[in-house]
């Protein structure tokens, strides 16, 4: 069965942005030109949102604003100064499968630097890079409104997604950042956001160094039959545990 029709140009190009994407952590100092993030913008507030509410804030940060504070962020977090986070992003108590994806990927990144276990001061080097956004030429700070609830949050993660893509589409590279939520009420004094916005996440966005060996090495993702069921029939149990859904023929569950 094709996928999609031959000659539909549009849906390769959108399928090559998603599969390429990746989380870059080394970028080139070229500039972007103001026009792109506008264009980026504008593309990325096409995403779909309850009732079209568009909860979506973002500041974009770029020259002299964006290296004073990288810099300031990057002094904090080399200082062992713990940052406090408004919200959890990971769970409270891992357990598998998340926490050996989790172990595998922080290892591979480390790993392409030749940072090995045990070596905590480069590590913290490393993690203290986000903070400088990856000496990317531009930052983007998500916020949302502190009233909003859990579906704004599923608005502004389908925007910044949309953000990646496009940005893809241009020629460009992202690195999503939850880090930034550890500063969160430094980055707000400087970059004067309102109290009644929570910052969300950052992005650095840029032309990634194809030298840089955090570059070069690519997350894995399970394949389809570990995360999806397809269900093609009902079946009505009216038994002591009420309706039951089976499965067709050739769904694989695990």
């Amino acid at each position: 069965m094709t996928a999609m029709h031959p000659t539909d140009g549009r849906a390769r190009h959108v399928l090559e942005a998603i599969s390429s994407r990746r989380a870059i952590r080394a970028f080139r100092p070229d500039p972007v030109p103001h026009a792109a993030i506008r264009q980026i913008l504008d593309a990325a507030a096409r995403a779909p949102s309850g009732s079209n509410i568009q909860p979506w804030q973002v500041v974009v940060v770029t020259g002299e604003a964006l290296r004073l504070l990288g810099t300031e962020l990057v002094r904090l977090s080399l200082s062992g100064e713990a940052g406090e986070t408004e919200y959890a992003y990971y769970p409270r108590q891992w357990r598998e499968p998340y926490l050996a994806r989790r172990r595998k990927v922080g290892w591979a990144l480390y790993g392409s630097l030749g940072i090995e276990r045990g070596q905590t001061d480069r590590m913290a080097r490393q993690h203290a890079r986000n903070f400088c956004f990856f000496d990317a030429p531009v930052g983007l700070i998500f916020t949302l409104d502190r009233d909003m609830e859990q579906g704004s949050w599923l608005d502004l993660g389908m925007f910044v997604q949309n953000v990646m893509i496009a940005a893809c589409g241009l020629g460009l590279d992202t690195c999503p950042q939850a880090a930034f939520c550890s500063y969160h009420q430094l980055i707000s004094k400087r970059l004067s956001i309102p109290a009644d916005r929570q910052i969300v996440m950052g992005m650095a966005l840029g032309y990634a160094d194809p030298r840089a060996p955090e570059n070069n090495f690519e997350t894995e993702r399970e394949p389809v039959e570990q995360f999806a069921r397809f269900i093609d029939t009902l079946h009505s149990n009216e038994g002591r545990n009420g309706p039951r859904v089976s499965d067709c023929p050739d769904a694989q569950i695990t």
